[in-house]
């Protein structure tokens, strides 16, 4: 009786459903999500690290005081790191990934580098974006300013129309440091990527 029971469940037969739909965040979100140094890709101060920063809209050009912005990128010679220690930092590797929570002015930051051409394409961080609100993640690209020829040649850049590309291009500040809002929906909304 038991063996046909458990046979009878093996044979569902093909799938009828479609899949289930992403969860927006609920009441345990720092959980797992939250450890020591989690923006510092790389020891702040370190040689050749800088800071990228910017602050998160919604769609009324309100700042969110509570989302999560995650980068990941190669390293300054285009190479995709392979170090441990995305999770513990230990002040010397360079992991190219990073998490930051908004502050109550929505700002997020991170200590990192800059990052370089990874088979001869422009440089760019990739981005994730979590936020109250949000069925599912949000992903991005954070360009560097520089390199306007690999920028022009880029595949997604040169699909979009300027106003859209600019969504996506940092700006260099005099520090060397690099600025890039994200604006999640509004006259200003950052391009975001289907998947």
């Amino acid at each position: 009786m038991a063996a046909d029971a458990a046979r009878a469940k093996r044979d569902l037969g093909p799938k009828t459903h479609e899949a289930t739909g992403g969860q927006t965040v609920g009441p345990f979100f720092a959980f797992g999500l939250d450890y020591p140094k989690k923006h510092e890709v790389v020891f702040p101060h370190s040689p050749g690290a800088i800071v990228l920063g910017g602050t998160v809209f919604d769609g009324a050009g309100a700042p969110i005081p509570d989302a999560v912005v995650e980068i990941w990128s190669a390293d300054e010679n285009g190479e995709i790191p392979r170090a441990h220690g995305a999770f513990r930092r230990d002040d010397h590797s360079f992991t190219g990934f990073g998490r930051a929570a908004t502050t109550d002015v929505g700002r997020y930051e991170f200590w990192t580098r800059n990052p370089g051409p990874i088979d001869g394409g422009a440089p760019f961080y990739s981005v994730v974006v979590f936020a109250r609100g949000l069925p599912d993640k949000l992903v991005t690209r954070i360009y560097l300013p520089e390199h306007d020829d690999l920028l022009a040649a880029d595949p997604l850049l040169s699909s979009l129309d300027e106003d859209e590309r600019a969504t996506l291009i940092a700006t260099r500040l005099a520090d060397g440091s690099l600025h890039h809002d994200i604006h999640l929906q509004g006259e200003k909304e950052t391009v975001f990527l289907a998947f």
